[in-house]
């Protein structure tokens, strides 16, 4: 299977072109404004077109809301253009498919909100939890995430910490063929939002019309 891969939820953007969990292309940035760029040098580097995927696969968060936008839209533009499948994989799901040592059900992906509190996704549900208030596991778990160091300190010596930080395409790709082959449940390509959106409509002004 051949897979175009896109993250840009968190503070990193990457792409990758992978054929059966081998990687034949890769590309990464500081920005999700280079999206379209890095897609365009993995395919270049695996030596295919879009037309030549079977899917392609884009994070839909939980993570920034411009980041997650920018992935999905390209994937979604990619994939009606080569009319093939659009999938979408949590970036819980991509960090671990990194780790694959590490049992899914023992793995916290702890995600900075920027908002003052952590993403917490776990068991494949995503919550939101003040720094101080984070559950206590009812046993021990490996942290992954850019505020894994954050919740560790809160959970002391319950925890410990992976290595992973940030996901990378590479990861959405395995685990977008994991849901492709059924062995993850199916997810749509829409934005996990976890949080109400920062910025709200003034008062007197109309919402657009249904």
């Amino acid at each position: 299977m051949r897979l175009l891969a896109l993250d840009s939820a968190l503070a990193r953007a990457s792409a990758a072109v992978l054929e059966d969990g081998l990687v034949l292309g890769a590309a990464s940035g500081e920005t999700s404004a280079a999206l379209a760029v890095l897609a365009a040098k993995a395919l270049a580097s695996s030596g295919l077109a879009a037309r030549d995927l079977d899917a392609i696969a884009a994070t839909v968060g939980p993570g920034s809301f411009t980041g997650i936008r920018a992935g999905l839209a390209l994937a979604e533009g990619l994939g009606l253009a080569a009319g093939i499948p659009v999938v979408g994989v949590s970036v819980g799901e991509a960090i671990s498919a990194l780790l694959p040592d590490i049992p899914p059900a023992r793995l916290w992906v702890a995600i900075d909100s920027r908002r003052g509190r952590i993403f917490l996704e776990r068991g494949g549900q995503v919550t939101a939890w003040d720094a101080a208030s984070l559950p206590q596991p009812p046993e021990p778990v490996v942290l992954a995430g850019d505020a894994a160091v954050a919740a560790a300190a809160r959970l002391g010596a319950r925890a410990r910490l992976a290595g992973i930080r940030l996901p990378d395409a590479k990861g959405v790709a395995r685990a977008a063929a994991l849901r492709l082959a059924g062995l993850l449940p199916p997810r749509p390509a829409s934005p996990v939002y976890v949080d109400p959106p920062a910025a709200l409509l003034p008062g007197d002004v109309r919402p657009p019309p249904r």
